[in-house]
């Protein structure tokens, strides 16, 4: 009970807090909620800021005061998260270095919007008792399904990426996915904050929430380590992959007098003994850095990193030939035979704001920060690329990757393995690159599909389809990575119900939340 009596005061002291202090203390706590995320992953943390988070949400006098407490958690949490988006604009600093407080922060204060939205609908189901912790996490979860298309769509870094380093826990994403594990993880560690509710405010329901979920989170780990422990070894005999890591720094991948050095770069690390018994090489994205369906002379040269028999699969810009109206560039991944043969294209669907195009260009005066003056166009997809001597692959192209529910079409067009080419040299040693990678396992065991990933410099490797890491090259290193392309497993839950799954858990913790909270009036009502 001396607990309870301790959480009670601090919790009175945290909801008392007024002014800069409320407001910094808002930040704070959102900042080390980033420390839960990769590459850190001190996913104790949150049994100190989810909880406190609650507790200014319940010193609000309204609705609006908890969205603005909101608002400032969001800001502290992912402005430290997406930090490294800095990087990317120092390459060109001259150019590009006075967009930083902009990307950085202004990214950071607009995704903030979504933790103020569930802040905010939290104080409206009361500032005690459970209701406002079930309306906390239903709100979050569905809220980060949100984010993943508002304007089309940024949902990087959800919170079901702390538990990236345990396995067993990652399963659960295989039935209710991505925003329903961080729906999961909210409404635990947020549950936490009941233990500090007055006795008066008749404690017993909130101890038993805090404790169903965590319950509910103890079983789907041990579920997940029976799921692995029934895991299949994957085959020795399957489709024989090398992925290409070159290590180009970003500065020089670009440069007129180096890129036939960093395509020969390519083709000596492709051709590395066993090059003869691979069915496919992989590299990164835009790793032939010329117009692939245009330059006939380097294109037969890149396809010396073809296998004999097998495929060389690159990005590579592809662009409408000179003359030709409208004259258009895509990011492509490219399938190229040994003799230079273009087998199938697929084009990137899901370009980078301001990355690859500059929206409301007729309004905005900005330079899109990849090199080149004119916008990529939009692909289409999902789709396959169905390949000699490989089963059919689902083409995703830099952060296509870390969309829930959106990389697999249809289940008529189910793809047998996830192939991921990027190039994470953009953001240097940062956690960039480790949250990328991150979010790319959950894929894996979302879909039950096997995911490869080709990255210029990042983190390249192979992951099987229950999201375990079967190889892997290193952040900020230059090597290949040999495997056999793992086994894809039955469609998973999630794979077949996809986000309604996770939406409709928080619609019926929305409905908890609100069915207490009309109960609790009715008993004051009453009193």
């Amino acid at each position: 009970m001396r607990l309870f009596d301790r959480l009670a005061r601090l919790k009175d002291r945290t909801a008392a807090l007024t002014g800069w202090t409320r407001a910094g203390l808002a930040v704070l706590l959102g900042m080390l909620t980033t420390l839960a995320l990769p590459p850190v992953h001190a996913v104790p943390v949150l049994l100190v800021t989810l909880p406190m988070l609650v507790w200014l949400i319940d010193g609000s006098k309204s609705w609006r005061g908890a969205l603005g407490i909101g608002w400032l958690f969001g800001l502290g949490h992912f402005a430290t998260g997406f930090y490294w988006i800095a990087n990317a604009l120092l390459i060109d600093a001259e150019r590009f270095g006075w967009m930083i407080p902009f990307a950085v922060g202004g990214l950071g204060g607009l995704m903030a919007i979504f933790p103020a939205g569930a802040a905010a609908l939290s104080r409206l189901a009361g500032t005690s008792g459970p209701a406002r912790v079930l309306a906390l996490a239903a709100a979050w979860g569905a809220l980060e399904w949100v984010r993943g298309w508002f304007l089309t769509g940024f949902p990087w870094n959800p919170l079901a990426s702390a538990w990236m380093p345990v396995d067993a826990v990652l399963q659960t994403t295989a039935f209710v996915g991505t925003y329903g594990l961080s729906l999961l993880t909210m409404l635990a560690f947020a549950a936490l904050a009941l233990a500090g509710d007055r006795p008066n405010e008749d404690r017993r329901p909130g101890l038993a929430t805090a404790s169903a979920a965590w319950a509910v989170l103890a079983v789907a780990a041990v579920l997940g380590a029976m799921r692995l422990a029934s895991a299949d070894v994957a085959p020795a005999d399957g489709p024989r992959l090398r992925i290409v890591q070159p290590h180009i720094p970003q500065i020089d991948k670009w440069k007129q007098d180096k890129r036939d050095d960093n395509l020969l770069r390519h083709i000596e690390l492709s051709q590395q003994d066993g090059f003869a018994e691979l069915d496919a090489v992989i590299w990164p994205e835009t790793a032939a850095p010329f117009a692939i369906n245009l330059d006939h002379e380097r294109r037969r040269l890149a396809a010396h990193a073809a296998p004999p028999g097998g495929v060389l699969l690159t990005g590579a810009p592809r662009m409408t030939p000179r003359g030709d109206r409208p004259f258009q560039v895509w990011n492509s991944l490219v399938a190229l035979k040994p003799d230079g043969t273009i087998l199938d294209t697929y084009d990137k669907m899901h370009l980078v704001p301001f990355g690859e195009y500059v929206p409301l260009r007729d309004v905005l005066p900005l330079e899109k920060v990849t090199p080149g003056s004119t916008d990529f166009s939009f692909g289409t997809g999902p789709r396959l690329m169905t390949l000699p001597g490989l089963p059919p692959a689902g083409p995703l192209i830099c952060y296509e990757v870390i969309f829930p529910g959106q990389i697999v079409l249809d289940a008529a067009n189910r793809p047998a393995w996830l192939l991921n080419v990027t190039n994470d040299g953009w953001y240097g040693i940062s956690a960039g690159p480790f949250q990328h990678w991150a979010t790319s396992r959950l894929r894996a065991v979302e879909e039950g599909l096997p995911l490869v990933r080709a990255a210029n410099t990042g983190i390249s490797g192979v992951v099987d389809a229950y999201g375990r890491v079967v190889a892997v090259q290193p952040l900020g290193t230059a090597g290949v990575v040999d495997a056999v392309l793992p086994p894809a497993l039955a469609p998973t839950v999630f794979a077949s119900g996809g986000n309604f799954i996770p939406l409709a858990g928080a619609a019926a913790l929305a409905a908890c939340a609100f069915w207490l909270r009309i109960r609790r009036r009715q008993f004051c009502d009453a009193a």
